[in-house]
This record gives structure tokens, sequence and C-alpha cells, in this order.
């Protein structure tokens, strides 16, 4: 039997592929980690997909890190916003991986 289709975490909007482990309650895997299970989807991350997807929209093309705020946290969001096929993750023109791009990466509207 193949493993299930990878699931993103609702917290970091991070690919979470299928382990053995998990078989028996892959259906109730939402969370990547435990750092991410403790933390959660807050009232706070849904404000900051929303401001987020607002810039975006503004300007067409924004670089990463230079929107105000925490840094992981803008890129936690800008995840969860393309795990949702809300924006595209670029890096030097073309598009990546949001799970596993490291650097400077820019988002736009799909």
């Amino acid at each position: 039997m193949p493993a299930p289709e990878p699931k993103t975490c609702a917290s970091c909007g991070r690919t979470i592929t299928w382990r053995k482990s998990w078989a028996a309650d892959w259906d109730q895997v939402r969370w990547c980690s435990g750092a991410c299970r403790r933390r959660g989807y807050r009232a706070a991350d849904r404000e900051l997909d929303s401001l987020l997807l607002a810039a975006v929209g503004r300007v067409r093309r924004l670089p990463l890190a230079g929107v105000d705020g925490d840094r992981e946290e803008v890129r936690r969001a800008a995840r969860r916003l393309a795990a949702a096929g809300r924006v595209r993750w670029i890096q030097t023109g073309r598009p990546v991986d949001p799970s596993t791009a490291r650097g400077d990466v820019e988002i736009t509207l799909v």
C-alpha cells in the first residue's frame, strides 16, 4: 500500500510527510511537530494571514524581509497562504517550495 498524500501543518504551513508511526491515525494528524501542536493556530495568526495577503495584493510583489514583525512569523503566514493556493513563493525569479526555501524570498499573488 503506498503512503498517503502529504499534508500541510495547520500552524507553520510546512509539508507533513507520512510516517509509519502515524499509520493508525493519519487522518487526525494536523501538526508537524510538538512545538506546532502547542502553538496551534491563533487569532494573531489569522490576523497576520489577512494583513500579509492585503499587503501582497497592494504592492503585487513583497519581499518578506520588509514586513514588520518577527520574520519567522511572517514566513509561517506566507507558507500557510501558499498551502491554501493564495500566494506563490519566488526566489531568483523562479517558484520555490515554501517548506524547503531558505534565504530571501518574495511572494506574489497567484
